[in-house]
C-alpha cells in the first residue's frame, strides 16, 4: 500500500516535470542575487549567514529564488537550513521545518514545482534496522506546510544513496555505493519512461572510475553533467570537480578536470545550477561558494573560438 501511494505520486510529479519543467527554468531568472555577485572569481555565499563557522554545504534555491535551503552540521547530524529574503536582505538561517532531529537530512534539490528531494538516514518503515541514507521527497501544501516524506523506492537500495540532481525531462541523477559500483561510490541515472523513473543505470567508465564519485549535476538538458571524484592523478587536491560533454550520439566524453579556478588542495564537492543557469555553487573549505557560469571551461572555449572568428 505504501509503495503504490509513492508510485502514484512519483507518477503525478513526473508528469509535472515532464510538462512545465523545460519552460519553467527558462522563466525563472527573476533571483535577485546579493551584491556583488561573482564573475571570474570564486566568492563565498552570504558570508555570516549561510556561511559560518561550522561545516556549510549544498546549494538549493526554491523556485521564486525567496528561499535558500543548504546543509550544515551540527552534534554529529546534518540538517537543513534555510534562509529568506525578505525586505531587500536574507534572513537569520534557521532549520527547515521538514527536519527531523533524531535523523541527518542533506542534499536538497527543488524542482520548478517546488517538490523538494533530499538524503535521510531515517529508516524506510518500522522496523527497519539498515543504517544507510535513502533519496526521499517531500512536496509543499497549500497552506503553506510540507506533506509527509516520501521514500524514492524505485531508485534507493540497500546501500547509501547521495545527492540528487534532476534534468529538465524528469532523469533523475545520484550517487551510490552500491553492489554494482565500479569504485566506492559511482553516479547513476534513473530514467524517466513513460511517466515512472526506470532501474538505475551505471554511468560507465567516462565517468566513474575505481575510486569514489559522487555529487552529480547534471544539466537541465543534459548536455554536461559536473561530478566530485577523489583522488584522480590530475587532481589539485584530495577531490576535485569535473565535468563531462554528451556526444552526439548520447554516450558521455571521457571526464576533464574543472580546473584551478574552482578546484583547490581541499575537496570540492556539492555541485548546483542556479534555476537561471547564472550561477553555480559548490561546496569547499566548510563554505558554500559560488562563480558565473560563463567560467564554465567549454563556454570559455566556445567564447575564445567565436572571438577567433
Amino acid at each position: 500500500m505504501i509503495f503504490k501511494s509513492v508510485r502514484s505520486l512519483l507518477i503525478a510529479t513526473a508528469a509535472i516535470l515532464a510538462m512545465k519543467c523545460t519552460s519553467e527554468i527558462k522563466q525563472q531568472s527573476s533571483i535577485i542575487y546579493p551584491e556583488p555577485v561573482p564573475d571570474s572569481a570564486v566568492a563565498r555565499f552570504l558570508p555570516g549567514i549561510v556561511n559560518s563557522d561550522s561545516l556549510d554545504f549544498n546549494a538549493a534555491f526554491s523556485p521564486d529564488g525567496n528561499r535558500f535551503y543548504f546543509a550544515r552540521s551540527g552534534k554529529g547530524k546534518w540538517i537543513i537550513f534555510v534562509t529568506e529574503r525578505r525586505n531587500g536582505a536574507w534572513t537569520t538561517p534557521v532549520p527547515a521545518p521538514f527536519n527531523e532531529p533524531e535523523y541527518s537530512q542533506a542534499d536538497p534539490f527543488i524542482t520548478p514545482d517546488g517538490t523538494l528531494f533530499y538524503i535521510s538516514n531515517r529508516p524506510q518503515r518500522a522496523g527497519d534496522t539498515i543504517q544507510d541514507f535513502d533519496i526521499w521527497l517531500i512536496r509543499p501544501q497549500n497552506n503553506g506546510t510540507w506533506g509527509r516524506p516520501k521514500n524514492l523506492q524505485v531508485v534507493n537500495s540497500d546501500s547509501s544513496e547521495y545527492y540528487v540532481s534532476l534534468a529538465a525531462n524528469g532523469n533523475l541523477y545520484f550517487a551510490s555505493n552500491r553492489a554494482s559500483s565500479s569504485g566506492s561510490h559511482d553516479i547513476y541515472v534513473s530514467r524517466l519512461i513513460n511517466g515512472s523513473y526506470a532501474k538505475p543505470e551505471n554511468l560507465g567508465p567516462a565517468i566513474n572510475s575505481e575510486a569514489m564519485e559522487h555529487d552529480p549535476m547534471i544539466a537541465p538538458d543534459e548536455q554536461y553533467l559536473i561530478f566530485t571524484s577523489v583522488d584522480r592523478d590530475d587532481s589539485y587536491g584530495s577531490a576535485d570537480l569535473y565535468y563531462a560533454l554528451r556526444n552526439s550520439d548520447g554516450t558521455w566524453s571521457p571526464a576533464l578536470n574543472m580546473g584551478e579556478q574552482c578546484n583547490t588542495d581541499t575537496y570540492e564537492y556539492c555541485s548546483y545550477l542556479t534555476p537561471d543557469n547564472q550561477y553555480f555553487f559548490y561546496s569547499s573549505e566548510y563554505d558554500v561558494k559560488w562563480i558565473s557560469t560563463k567560467f564554465f571551461p567549454w563556454v570559455r572555449e566556445d567564447s575564445n573560438t567565436k572571438q577567433s572568428r
